[in-house]
């Protein structure tokens, strides 16, 4: 290594030269920001020598290939040196003649060449990374120069390393304000790289560098800021750790980056920015929160990065909150994008449960860590499986994507008789989704996985008996407590629910091949269900298990009917107060009576007279618990049930005994469960339907917004089940969801449930009428586009999947829309001039008609409806068009109705986006030429814009029956040929048929121009007779 010299070095180092120079380029580049943008001026050329060629060639071999980088730093290190240090080692080939300001001034040379080059040229990205390298590797061997003497020094010593960084960042500082927009690209790009590359920058250098970048993050290039926030990201990373270490720091200063950096995270309309500032912002407290938020960025891009390099970076995921752990997991597995659901199950699976097992895995490491059981329960408990494993929770879609990317795992899991007797919430988790993920994945490849790891039915019956027992005797010994203060006990209560419902779920999965266990099983779940203070969920679970052991024929559906409804007057029997039970009268039929009546039973009025008050309330309390919970029971029953109501006389003797005293009820809770337990039942029979529609409406119009949404689904349900005869048979039924999607800002939920129902309707062709069909399409149509929903996000997503799909699905559709098209225009017309009387933004608060009328052109567009046969994605140019023809007739029919002038020019133009097809009815083109024809010569349309629509629609339909015309000419000169040859027939056909000249088409600029200067289209062109009607109409256009 060169030794330092004394004269050289003082010589060299002298800042004159340095400050000199650097002056010189500032005014320069100043200069040629003023000047043209194409170009950035280069300081006056010195004379050619050698050390300017060995530097560009070592800038040219950089722009060449980046594998060779480091040894070009070492080359150019080495001519640096050369020209600041005195060598001991005399080399011929080392340029000893030049300072160090010679070699400063080339290398900047060199630099500012790269600062016009374009951002698709890769030259310019690589000469930088050199740039940033060499710099690095100058600074390092400088302070290996230094020695020990200045390594702890307060001050950051000047080397020439830091001079050469100082004069390159200096002449390209003005370079970010100049009009080029590639330059300011690059010498954002050089700075924000160098300050990333540098572990220590000049305290005046460093203000002048975020000086400048902070105004480069309100460029109007996107690439400009998304380098401009790489550089001010490590300066606020930076600053923050002097903040910490440092007493006299300006926090305002370092504050206030921060909160820009962060407003332009939230804010920036470019996804490369806010991606970029997304993995170069330092991971804060303060800054934390706002970066984990863009796991609901509009770009996926952005949103994978979350998963794939923030996550990651932050290390152990157990610093963040339950509630951010759970966020997050839902977030990223329920994404709509597939690479951001892989990247956070790739995080679950692969780092997450590495921070639990607590594996240091070695850097060289290639593959995961061994597996660790205990781990894998730390992780579910960290995510809180109780409440994330439920049924639409996160957990389980979690864990089947670890166990289709975890083979160690699955090889590994082993579910022993230890394991099973000491269930907690994590395990019998792990256990529910390894039988889940081994059942339906892989299309039974895991089948004999499953088997061999999990117990036979019959053990699996007592583990459940075990623990279905500690299960009641918690909730009981809960219920006992007057006043509960253990919230320990409480927690073990549903923690135990928990696992109960998770064997459940385990046991519905089953293979009850096996009698022994088929029979344990149902005796089991038979007195389970007698238990009353079982808990709904189990309640529903059970059911279910209960329906699938049982046959799946009529016969089984009438043994599991009988056995749940013998379960129910177990339940109701169970309950009864102690004097009730000694009443020997006194049974499950007494159902009737007590929930018909006052919520107390009407035997027994003498001892009622004795009790007190507050036992007659805890009384009548206790029997609504006893109703709700046998009404529950038949709900989850009904649910199972596909047969006929009347073929089975258990269910004919639960309604008549349970369900309809309960909607007779007064209590409201016990009769808006008997209203959807007789809901399920009139599926089940349709003239019970036909008998309790009325009913049904009567709960909507007078309920409250729950209940309305309630009688809503049950009406939906029993017409998709039964048919829409019953809508056409009561038009008070069309009445309710015209009055539900109308609902609008008073109960936003009925609307969107209401839209749901009615999608559902029209979609599945359940409702064919006409004139009801049109009426619901209409409304769906107007809500859509109405202002009042803009915040009913449920109705607007529903909407905007619907209407496409429902256009695009049958030409029958679209032919629905194009006959209620107008219609829902000019209902959208006049709320938007009702908007306009109360003063509002319109153009906030509404689309454009102009936007609407498109919407509906597209919707009707016969090219996108679906042909059977035919790809969606083929080039469909020969279709029928007629809906168009039709659509196009009707908008005629309004321009001559008294629609006022200014709805007139909201529908006219949609006659110019119509799409008429040479396919479409002879009979239909014909005709509605012969009105466009009319429309044309009476002036039907006063402005320039809807003139040209109708122009451009009359020269299509003109060109079509010119060509049927001629079709039919040489059809019938054929056919005279071969019948006979006289002239009159000639002439027959001449005169029968419209030959329209083809003219050009009409040009956009044309039309704009109209538009623009409509007040000289009143001008009357005279022609001569001769002359076509669709030339003359041209000629005035232009």
């Amino acid at each position: 290594m060169p030794a330092r010299v004394g004269s050289r070095s003082t010589r060299t180092s002298a800042a004159p030269s340095h400050k000199a120079s650097s002056t010189t380029l500032n005014s320069r580049a100043s200069a040629a920001s003023r000047q043209s943008s194409s170009n950035v001026d280069i300081p006056e050329e010195a004379p050619d020598n050698d050390l300017r060629r060995q530097i560009c060639a070592i800038f040219r071999d950089a722009q060449k290939t980046t594998a060779t980088h480091r040894k070009l730093a070492v080359n150019l290190r080495k001519i640096h040196e050369a020209c600041c240090y005195e060598p001991t080692r005399p080399n011929k080939t080392a340029p000893t003649d030049f300072h160090e300001s010679d070699f400063n001034n080339e290398f900047t040379r060199c630099v500012l060449r790269v600062m016009p080059v374009k951002k698709s040229e890769g030259v310019g990205e690589k000469t930088i990374r050199f740039v940033g390298l060499f710099l690095r590797h100058a600074n390092d061997k400088d302070n290996e120069l230094l020695g020990e003497e200045d390594a702890n020094a307060s001050t950051m010593p000047e080397t020439p390393s830091t001079r050469l960084t100082t004069q390159v960042m200096e002449a390209i500082l003005p370079l970010l304000t100049v009009k080029d927009k590639f330059v300011r690209y690059r010498s954002t790009q050089l700075i924000s790289h160098v300050i990333n590359s540098l572990d220590a920058i000049d305290d005046d250098l460093f203000q002048k560098l975020r000086h400048g970048l902070l105004k480069r993050i309100r460029d109007k290039e996107a690439m400009v800021r998304s380098q401009a926030v790489l550089g001010l990201g490590r300066l606020a990373g930076n600053q923050v750790e002097g903040m910490v270490n440092s007493d006299d720091s300006d926090d305002d200063v370092e504050t206030g980056l921060l909160e820009k950096l962060l407003e332009v995270l939230q804010n920036d309309p470019s996804a490369d920015v806010r991606r970029s500032l997304l993995v170069n912002l330092p991971i804060l407290p303060n800054t934390l929160p706002y970066l984990l938020e863009r796991a609901r960025d509009s770009d996926p891009a952005t949103r994978r990065a979350v998963y794939s390099r923030l996550l990651p970076a932050l290390g152990d995921f157990r610093h963040l909150s339950l509630s951010m752990r759970e966020k997050l997991l839902r977030w990223g597995l329920r994404d709509r994008d597939e690479n951001v659901r892989k990247a956070a199950g790739r995080l679950f699976r692969d780092r997450w449960i590495e921070d639990c097992a607590g594996v240091n895995q070695p850097e060289d490491a290639t593959g995961p860590a061994p597996p660790s059981m205990d781990g894998l329960l730390e992780l579910l408990e960290r995510i809180d499986i109780v409440n994330s494993g439920v049924e639409n929770g996160v957990a389980l879609e979690a864990m089947k994507g670890f166990w289709e990317g975890r083979p160690d795992y699955r090889d590994a899991v082993e579910f022993t008789d230890s394991f099973w007797e000491t269930l907690s919430a994590e395990s019998v988790f792990i256990a529910r989704s390894f039988n889940g993920f081994c059942r339906t994945e892989g299309n039974g490849k895991y089948e004999s996985l499953v088997e061999e790891k999990l117990p036979e039915v019959t053990k699996l019956a007592f583990f459940l008996e075990r623990y279905l027992n500690v299960l009641i005797e918690a909730i009981r010994r809960v219920n006992s407590q007057d006043n509960v203060d253990d919230e320990e006990e409480e927690e073990d209560t549903v923690e135990q629910e928990f696992i109960v419902e998770q064997l459940l779920h385990i046991v519905l999965t089953l293979d009850y091949s096996d009698e022994v266990g088929r029979r344990k099983m149902f005796a089991l779940l038979r007195q389970s269900l007698s238990i009353p203070e079982l808990p709904d969920e189990i309640t529903k679970l059970t059911i279910d298990v209960l329906r699938d052991i049982c046959a799946p024929d009529t016969a089984g559906e009438k043994e599991f009917c009988s056995v749940v409804l013998e379960a129910v007057a177990d339940v109701h029997d169970t309950i009864i107060d102690e004097s009730a039970i000694g009443d020997g009268e006194e049974s499950f039929h007494s159902a009737r009576s007590e929930v018909s009546g006052d919520s107390t039973p009407t035997k027994g009025g003498k001892h009622d007279k004795d009790v007190s008050e507050e036992e007659a309330r805890e009384k009548a309390i206790k029997e609504i618990m006893i109703n709700m919970k046998c009404l529950h029971i038949v709900q989850c029953m009904l649910t199972n049930v596909q047969g006929t109501l009347q073929q089975n006389d258990h269910l004919v003797s639960m309604l008549n005994n349970l369900v309809v005293p309960a909607v007779r009820s007064h209590e409201a809770p016990v009769r808006e469960r008997g209203l959807v337990c007789l809901g399920l039942c009139s599926l089940l029979d349709r003239p019970l339907a036909e008998e309790n529609l009325t009913l049904f409406m009567h709960f909507f119009s007078k309920g409250h917004s729950a209940l309305q949404i309630t009688a809503l689904q049950i009406l939906t349900d029993i017409l998709n089940v039964h048919g829409a005869q019953l809508l056409s048979a009561n038009p008070a039924l069309l009445k309710v969801y015209v009055k539900a999607l109308r609902s609008g800002s008073k109960n936003p939920e009925v609307q969107g449930a209401a839209t749901v129902a009615v999608c559902k309707l029209l979609l599945g062709r359940v409702v064919t009428d006409h004139d009801t069909s049109t009426e619901l399409l209409k409304t769906l149509i107007v809500a859509y586009f109405d202002p009042s929903t803009a915040g009913n996000q449920s109705v607007r997503q529903a909407l905007n999947y619907f209407l496409p799909v429902f256009c695009y699905s049958r030409t029958e559709n679209q032919e629905l829309m194009g006959a209620v098209a107008l219609d829902a225009l000019h209902a959208l017309y006049n709320v938007r001039e009702g908007i306009d009387d109360d003063d509002l933004d319109v153009g906030d608060e509404m689309a454009s008609l102009n936007t609407i009328g498109a919407c509906l052109v597209d919707w009707t567009d016969p090219r996108k409806c679906y042909t059977p046969g035919i790809p969606m994605d083929a080039d469909k140019k020969n279709v029928n068009g007629d809906v168009h023809l039709d659509l196009a007739r009707d908008i005629l029919d309004k321009l001559n109705s008294n629609f006022s002038k200014e709805e007139k020019k909201v529908i006219a133009p949609l006659l110019g986006k119509l799409y008429i097809s040479p396919a479409s009815t002879e009979d239909k083109i014909r005709n509605l030429y012969e009105d466009v024809s009319s429309a044309v010569e009476e002036n039907l349309c006063s402005d320039a814009t809807s003139r040209n629509a109708l122009y451009k629609i009359h020269v299509s339909l003109g060109k079509i029956v010119n060509q049927l015309g001629e079709q039919d000419k040489m059809s019938r000169r054929s056919g005279s040929r071969s019948v006979s040859l006289a002239p009159s027939d000639d002439k027959t056909i001449a005169e029968d048929v419209t030959v329209v000249p083809a003219e050009p088409p009409i040009e956009e600029e044309q039309e704009e121009e109209d538009a623009e200067g409509e007040g000289n289209t009143s001008t009357t062109i005279r022609r001569s007779e001769g002359d076509s009607l669709v030339e003359e109409l041209l000629t005035d256009g232009e």
